[in-house]
This record gives C-alpha cells, sequence and structure tokens, in this order.
C-alpha cells in the first residue's frame, strides 16, 4: 500500500511553561502542531508522512521551530519563511492542573500563512488528510479564512479526509457571531469535528454533548467526536449517537489534552478502527497527557 500523508495547518510558537520545579522551560508548541506531533507517534512512518504547513521568520527563533519540527519527524517542505515578522510567544500558568495563557502574537508570521495562495493549495492537494483548527482560523484576516476554507471544502469534495478542531480562543476572534459562523462554515466543510463541550456549550449553548454532535452532524460533518474535559465522549455519524464512559483523573497539567486525543483518535480511525475504539485509545492517550507538564509528552506514547 501506498503510503498516505497528513497535513497538520496552523501557528507554532514559542512556549514558556514551568516545569515540577517551577522553573521557567523555553519550548515549541501549539495546537495544530501537538496534534500533528501525535498522530507522527501513533503511526508508522512507513504508512505515513506527516507535514506542517505555517509560515516563520529568518530569525534564530523560527530556525529553531522549524529544527523541533523536523527533529519530530514530521514534514517542513511547506514551511514558508517571512523576512518581517517572527513567531509568537505565550506563557502557561497553571491553577490547580488547569492552564491559562498570556500571549504575545499581533507580529506572527503565521497570520500570513494563507498569503501565498499557490503554496497553500499544492500543500492541500498533495495530502490525504487535512486537518486544522479554530486557531488556524482565527489569526487569519477575514479574507483569507474563506480562501482556507474554500480549499478545505474542495478537498472533501474531492474525497480527502478534512479534519476540523474548533478549539474557541474567544480572544482571538473579532466577536462571537464571528466565531459563530466560521465553525459553522468549516463544519461544514469537515470529514471528522472534534469539540470540545465546554467550549461549545459557552458559544452555541449545547445543553449535552449529544446536542453538541447533533447540531454539528446537521451542519454537514461526517463524523463528531465531543470531548468533555475528561468526562464520558460522545460520537456521532451516520449511523447513530454512542457514548464512550471514561475514567477521571485528577490533572498535573492539562496543556495538550484535546490535542493529544486528537493525534492517537486520527491515527487509530484513519488507520481502520472504528470511532469508538479509536476515541478509547485516544482517551487513553490524553490522561497520560494531563498527569505530567508540557504539551508534548513521550510518555504517554509508549
Amino acid at each position: 500500500m501506498p503510503k498516505k500523508s497528513f497535513l497538520a495547518i496552523g501557528e507554532c510558537m514559542i512556549e514558556m511553561a514551568r516545569d515540577a520545579s517551577g522553573a521557567w522551560k523555553l519550548g515549541v508548541a501549539g495546537d495544530t502542531l501537538n496534534t500533528a506531533w501525535y498522530f507522527r507517534r501513533c503511526t508508522s512512518p512507513g504508512d505515513w508522512s506527516v507535514d506542517y504547513f505555517t509560515r516563520l521568520g529568518t530569525d534564530r527563533q523560527s530556525d529553531r521551530i522549524c529544527d523541533f519540527i523536523a527533529a519530530a519527524g514530521i514534514g517542513t517542505g511547506h514551511i514558508a519563511r517571512d523576512p518581517f515578522r517572527q513567531p509568537g510567544l505565550y506563557l502557561i500558568d497553571l491553577d490547580a492542573g488547569e492552564r491559562s495563557f498570556t500571549y504575545w502574537r499581533g507580529q506572527s508570521a503565521a497570520r500570513l500563512l494563507a498569503d501565498d495562495e499557490a503554496l497553500l493549495r499544492a500543500a492541500i492537494d498533495a495530502s490525504d488528510v487535512v486537518y486544522f483548527s479554530g486557531i488556524t482560523l482565527a489569526i487569519l484576516a477575514p479574507d483569507r479564512r474563506d480562501f482556507l476554507l474554500s480549499l478545505v471544502a474542495d478537498a472533501r469534495r474531492a474525497g480527502r479526509t478534512t479534519v476540523f478542531d474548533p478549539n474557541v480562543r474567544p480572544r482571538l476572534w473579532e466577536d462571537a457571531d464571528e466565531i459563530r459562523r466560521r465553525v459553522r462554515q468549516a463544519a461544514a466543510a469537515a470529514s471528522i469535528v472534534l469539540p470540545s463541550f465546554d467550549d461549545e456549550r459557552t458559544l452555541f449553548g449545547d445543553a449535552t454533548p449529544e446536542a453538541c454532535a447533533r447540531r454539528y452532524l446537521a451542519a454537514g460533518s461526517g463524523e463528531v467526536v465531543v470531548k468533555n474535559g475528561g468526562g464520558d465522549l460522545c460520537i456521532g455519524d451516520a449511523h447513530g449517537m454512542q457514548s464512550l464512559h471514561v475514567e477521571e483523573v485528577e490533572p498535573v497539567d492539562t496543556t495538550g489534552a484535546g490535542d493529544s486525543f486528537n493525534g492517537a483518535y486520527l491515527a487509530r480511525r484513519l488507520s481502520g478502527d472504528d470511532p469508538l475504539e479509536a476515541a478509547r485509545r485516544g482517551h487513553d492517550v490524553a490522561r497520560k497527557v494531563v498527569r505530567h507538564h508540557g504539551a508534548l509528552v513521550e510518555e504517554a506514547v509508549g
């Protein structure tokens, strides 16, 4: 069988987070990069190639990010360089395991990742699976959101698997109406949607994970897995609804929990597992991730 290709599109940033000793540690992360990282570790290089699409600067930290991505086994051939911009930066603070973020990303090169239309189109056309998030959309200018979503919709119509995690970050958007509008558009373009119930309940007023899944299916998504902050997951598709009961754990650091679930879920699902079995694997990885500090945890995928 020929090797299949997975493309993640988004922003990777310089991360500052405290380690177990309380000291600040410099790292590289971002929601779509985190998912690509876990997908790479949960799949065989002989079966899948994994690539990342973003825009970086020409500075040392951009070089460092690019080197980090390559060292993780993720292709960098679709990463453009911008001589006038640099990568964004964020700090993570923790309170009883729950994270909060402080960002410096206004001049991030990734905000222009969809400006090179030919490069973005070629990357999507060359991929079997296209993965993007609400953050990917939020950092773009409105007309660039339109362009990316049109390419994703075209890819789905052409038979490719398109995957969307709404990953709502209200401070990145103009207003709640724009978030809802773009999430609906992305859902219609996505074969698979991987929302988080807490975000969806706040934004759309969903009463239950099942209501959330039904709303995405009605919007045109083919398959929905509603993550629930360590609680029971809901899986919806054309065959109906299923619930996966999971054992809750006391988190040390929830950073990367949803991203790790996504990567592990997609690795199993796209390799032939049914949604329920793939969700079990996703939860198994995520529950290990939240027992460690940081978004990228090698021990979680052993």
